[in-house]
Formats: structure tokens, sequence, C-alpha cells
């Protein structure tokens, strides 16, 4: 088989290449080069990028195979995530790969913005040397407003802390107990205007904080207050700040980002009180390293089939805890087996899960298990992105239930289906011992104790002797070699179910063969390659 294409359309780390390893076909393109990017997409299973390529509907269409788009970073703008979605393609990025260096970007145009040291540069580099033009602020003992406590917000505000500073804060999704935590004071925007003697801005941009901070919010300001933004352009209205310096209601600004970028021309350039960067938040050495490795270890996932934590499309809650992540392959091939035991669709279906697992978040177990569901099914490749919506189109209801009690088994996952005329189906497995061994335990009601192994026959069939013998004779003169087999049943003469696993597939006529010699009342082929 050919190795994947991972094209690469940006220059990367280094160490990216080393990352993915041998085990792809790696390639480059000029990812802002529309003419060369598209053609280079046609044979893409995987496409890095950082901000410069455009990846739109129009790149998507033209890329058949695409299961992945990298973002080496945080910023998703580039990327059209519902046309992505839509496709099946895995959107994912590198949400802690530049935290650090952000937080450490707003430290740096705070200190500048108070101690003047880009006019300081910039007049002694002309020969003046102008010490008390450039009479700084200390910023030891102010008041130090952080718009914002999430990760980024959070970093900063710690290395503020270590300046001696008092420290408040605003936003409205985190407690006044975390703030606490951290040492901060959680308060409303207004005080936080009022009160800072800095303020520095961490939000992403959204409809809702798109010119947060304009004319009004900066005329509740201090005189003296320094404005820092390195996190988003917009969020500043540029032009208020801009007149706001003008008419000295702030002191001064420190911006690394712009509403319209690239920016060569702004109102706030013909100030000696602003000290500008060209979006450098993320422009450090260690923060482009841990971008690219960790796109590329979010690429190889991918490809090889695995849950993703850094998708930005997938729908389940939060990062997949390291106690859920084993029952993933487990949970699909459970979907995988529903439907060649049910041999279609389910009207209905239910995941349910009991057991020490559920202590924590699970819900990825239900997209698992629709990617099992519909992997053999439909002829597009199903992922953890589009399987919620290929069940929403074919009008299947999917549910997931969770319990802590499970009397037989520390973890128990069940996939459980009404089909279109009725009839249920269910398969139930468990991961056993200290190496997790994956083992079904259940099919239709009936007890087994089964390694999922790639080719499985299922016998529903009126218990009577002489069946084994005769499913073990078929099935030798077919050269089907039986590596395991069970028989579970309801009562003596009740009903039965035979489970093997064979070392090859079985023939169609083969199949039906047996099932006409042993009366079976189903008979069931299950290959999970």
């Amino acid at each position: 088989m050919s190795r994947p294409v991972v094209l690469i359309a940006e220059e990367l780390a280094p160490s990216v290449i080393a990352v993915l390893g041998d085990g792809f076909d790696i390639r480059h393109v000029d990812g802002a080069d529309r003419a060369a990017l598209l053609p280079a997409l046609a044979e893409a299973d995987a496409v890095l990028i950082r901000s410069a390529t455009q990846v739109d509907a129009e790149a998507l269409a033209a890329a058949p195979r695409l299961k992945v788009v990298a973002r080496a970073g945080i910023g998703l703008d580039n990327v059209d995530v519902p046309a992505a979605t839509a496709r099946g393609v895995m959107v994912v990025n590198a949400p802690q790969s530049n935290v650090v260096s952000a937080a450490e970007q707003a430290v740096a145009l705070l200190l500048a913005c108070a101690r003047n040291i880009a006019p300081a540069n910039e007049a002694l580099k002309q020969g003046k040397w102008q010490r008390s033009k450039w009479t700084g602020v200390e910023v030891a003992d102010k008041t130090v407003g952080v718009v914002g406590l999430g990760r980024i917000g959070v970093l900063f505000a710690q290395r503020m802390s270590a300046f001696g500073t008092r420290l408040i804060a605003y936003d409205p999704y985190i407690s006044a107990a975390r703030a606490g935590q951290i040492g901060v004071k959680l308060v409303s925007l207004d005080e936080l205007l009022r009160e800072s003697d800095f303020i520095s801005i961490h939000l992403p941009k959204t409809p809702e904080t798109v010119g947060l901070i304009g004319k009004e919010q900066l005329a509740m300001c201090k005189p003296t207050v320094r404005i820092v933004n390195a996190a988003r352009g917009g969020l500043v209205d540029e032009q208020a700040l801009a007149d706001a310096l003008a008419s000295g209601q702030v002191a001064g600004a420190g911006i690394d980002v712009f509403d319209k970028e690239p920016c060569t021309d702004s109102p706030l350039f013909g100030f000696d009180s602003v000290v500008v960067s060209p979006h450098l938040g993320a422009s450090t050495v260690e923060a482009q390293d841990k971008a690219g490795v960790a796109v590329a270890r979010s690429v190889k996932l991918a490809l090889e089939g695995e849950f993703v934590p850094d998708a930005v499309n997938v729908q389940a809650g939060g990062v997949v805890v390291e106690e859920v992540r084993p029952a993933l392959p487990l949970v699909e091939k459970l979907g995988r087996l529903f439907t060649g035991l049910a041999g279609g669709v389910a009207a209905q279906l239910q995941v349910e899960v009991r057991g020490e697992v559920t202590a924590h978040d699970v819900s990825v177990l239900q997209l698992a298990a629709l990617k099992g569901v519909f992997a053999d099914v439909v002829e597009e490749q199903v992922t953890f992105v589009n399987a919620p919506a290929l069940a929403a189109e074919r009008g299947v209801e999917v549910s997931l239930t969770t319990d802590p009690e499970s009397p037989d088994f520390r973890s128990l996952i069940t996939v459980r289906g009404t089909l279109p005329n009725g009839d249920q189906v269910s398969v139930s497995g468990t991961l056993s011992g200290p190496r997790q061994v994956e083992k079904l335990t259940e099919v239709d009601g009936f007890d087994v104790d089964l390694i999922p192994a790639e080719h499985l026959l299922f016998f529903r069939y009126a218990d009577k002797p002489g069946v084994v013998g005769t499913v073990g004779a078929a099935l030798g003169e077919a050269q089907v070699n039986i590596a395991g087999a069970q028989v579970s049943r309801t009562s003596q003469g009740g009903d039965a179910l035979m489970a093997l696993t064979i070392d090859s597939a079985v023939p169609g006529d083969v199949l039906d063969a047996i099932a006409t010699a042993i009366g079976a009342q189903s008979a069931r082929y299950v290959d999970l390659t």
C-alpha cells in the first residue's frame, strides 16, 4: 500500500518531520500560491498549515482524500471549519503551543510601554542622548487589570504578580473562587477600567468581544493608564485608542495585533507612547516547535484512525482522559459488530456505559460507536467528525446512558439498537486485566467470552446435538480454520448462539449452506479487518 500523503503548505519547525517519521509521503507546497496549492491537495491525506494558507470550500473540494487539516497554532480564521466538518475532515490546531510566548509578549509590551523602551532606543540610535525625555513609570505597586482569565491571561497574571502588582480581572466565565486561587480579584469591566494603571487584554475574537474597549470604555480609564493588546486585533477600537492618546485620556499602549493584518499604516503609529509589533505573540522558536510537534502528533493519530484530543470539530466533551482512551478501539469494534449482526442501519441506537469508567467524561464513546456502526455502511470515510451527521442524515436516534454500577465487570460498554422492523440487536464488551485485553461479553443477550478477532461467525439456532460438529466439518471442508468457538444457550433445548473466531473470510455460499444444515435462525459473518 502507498504511504499516506502529508502536504506541508508552510514553513514549519524541523521537528515536524521527525515526529511524522518514515510512515508518510511528505510533500511541500507554497500554500499562499493558490495555483500550486489546489493541484497538490488532490492526493493529500493531511495538510499542515500556519496562517497564510486558506483552506476553504474550494480547497476542500480539491482534496477528495483529505482526512485532516492541521493548523500549527491557535487561530483558525483561515480554515472553513463547517465545510471541513461537512466533508468529514478533522480540523486540529495546537491550542497550548504559544500560551507561554503570548503571555511573555504581553509582559514585554507592558514593560516597554512603561519605560518608553521603543522611542528611547530609536532616539539613541539616531545619536540623541535624552534621558529626561523618556522617563517612565514603575510597575511595582500598580494595579494591573487582566481582561480574560483564560490560559494566557492566567500566565500573564502569574508573571505580573512577581512585579509586586495588585491584580484584578474581568471574566464573566470564571468564578471568583478560581480567580482567588491565582491571586486575582474578580471585578466588573467598568471597575477594572476605572481602577487599573495597566490593562492587558486576553480574550478570543468573537462577535461579543469585537470593539469591547472603545470610546466609552476608554473614557472611564485613568489618564495614566497604559493598555496592552497581544490577543486579537479588533478587541480594542484602534481609532478610539488613538483619539484617547491624542487627548491625554490614555498614557500609552502596547499593541501586537491589529484589526486588519498585515497592518503597515495605523493612527497608532504616530505616537511615541505606543509600542507596536507585527503579531509576534507566537513568534518564538519554542512556540513554533511546540506547535509543529503538536499538530504532527495529531496528524499521525488522525491518519491512524485514532481519536485526536486537539480536534476542534469533534462533538465530544473536553479532553479524552487516559482512563477512557483504551476503550475507543473496543467500542468502534462493537459498533461494526452491531452493524454486521443487524445487517443494516438501526432506527434507534443506544450506547450504554457502566462501571468505573463513568467517573470520567465518556461522551467520546458514543462517537466511537457511531464511527464503527457506519464504517461498513457508507462509501465515504467515517470519522469522529462526520459520524453524528451520518446518523442524523439517516434518521438514527442516538443516545448515551451511563451507570456507575456494573455487577460483573469493572467497566462494560453495550451498543444496543432497534431496527426499522422492530428487532433488537445488542453487543457488549469490556477491557480485561492489567493489559486491557478487549473482550466480547454479550451478543443479543447471550453471554460470551471472546476476543473480537478480525473474522467472526455467529449462528442463532435451536439447541440440539451435532450442531458444533456440522459447523466444524463444513468450515474444514472449505479450508476455513477455527481459532476459537463458544456456544451459549438460554436453556437446554432452547435458543442457542454459536460464536466463532476464524482465520479467514467465509464465502457466502458456505455460510448459507451451514445455516441450512443446522436450521439456523440467523447466520452472520463479520469482518473486522
